[in-house]
């Protein structure tokens, strides 16, 4: 199938590692131009320098924005139309939020979490929207949690923030549809990345097990037996970002290997 993703911009959040540097590479891939963004300039040129060796694709360009402030977004965005043109394509995504229950928050914790989980996304669609809009074609892709189909015990910010983002992306998708943009939200469940790794040693510290314990039997509650490969979430993401997707929009969607029992 051809992704219709040939000379599409791609603007990919936090991609220096994780599911962001994943989706950044299956872009790659597919041939697409591949913006990869990081707050850090190191860690964003040596994941593009990554990619490209990987993929065979030498239209991979590093950008530093930190997806916290408002300035940044507004930078990398203009830096990237001045330089290419067009944006086609964006891929909302940030590290998770603090963890713990609402004991453990005070205001400054809320306002972080909603500065980065949720008005974050909201500023990098405000930049990218009138290109879209212009363009009669866009694709929005804000990758979430499964704590959007099932609340997370002990991930009460993420699990707020992130409820809010799939109520935004869905009336967002309502209002752009009839100019060709497609607005999806996805969600990895018990995927292989550094976020689990580290939400492990949590939980571990939690139950006085070790973070291997605590992996095994996570694998134990997922039909599919294993945790998810990022490339695994990643190829959901670039399918619902193309041009072969015309018509599936204002969906929340759980790529977990069936974990969840929610419908």
């Amino acid at each position: 199938m051809d992704l219709g993703l040939k000379e599409k911009v791609v603007v990919v959040m936090a991609s220096s590692k994780g599911l962001g540097k994943a989706s950044a590479l299956e872009f790659a891939k597919e041939g697409a131009t591949v913006i990869v963004s990081s707050r850090n300039e190191e860690s964003a040129s040596a994941a593009a320098e990554e990619i490209r060796g990987t993929s065979g694709n030498e239209h991979v360009h590093a950008f530093t924005c930190d997806m916290s402030k408002a300035e940044d977004i507004k930078q990398l965005f203009h830096q990237v139309s001045e330089r290419f043109g067009r944006i086609d394509v964006l891929i909302n995504n940030t590290g998770g939020p603090k963890a713990g229950g609402f004991d453990n928050m005070g205001d400054d914790d809320w306002y972080a979490a909603f500065d980065q989980n949720l008005l974050s996304y909201i500023r990098t669609c405000r930049e990218v929207l009138p290109f879209m809009k212009e363009q009669q074609f866009g694709r929005i892709i804000n990758v979430s949690s499964s704590s959007t189909k099932e609340v997370i015990d002990g991930l009460i910010l993420s699990n707020t923030m992130r409820a809010g983002m799939v109520g935004f992306a869905k009336t967002l998708a309502r209002e752009v549809a009839a100019d060709n943009i497609m607005v999806n939200t996805v969600g990895p469940g018990k995927i292989s990345t550094g976020r689990i790794a580290e939400l492990n040693e949590a939980a571990a510290k939690r139950q006085g097990i070790t973070a291997d314990e605590v992996l095994k039997n996570t694998e134990a509650q997922i039909p599919a037996g294993r945790l998810g490969d990022p490339a695994e979430f990643a190829r959901t993401v670039v399918f619902l970002a193309s041009a072969a997707n015309s018509y599936v929009t204002g969906q929340s969607i759980v790529v977990d290997g069936a974990f969840l029992k929610a419908l």
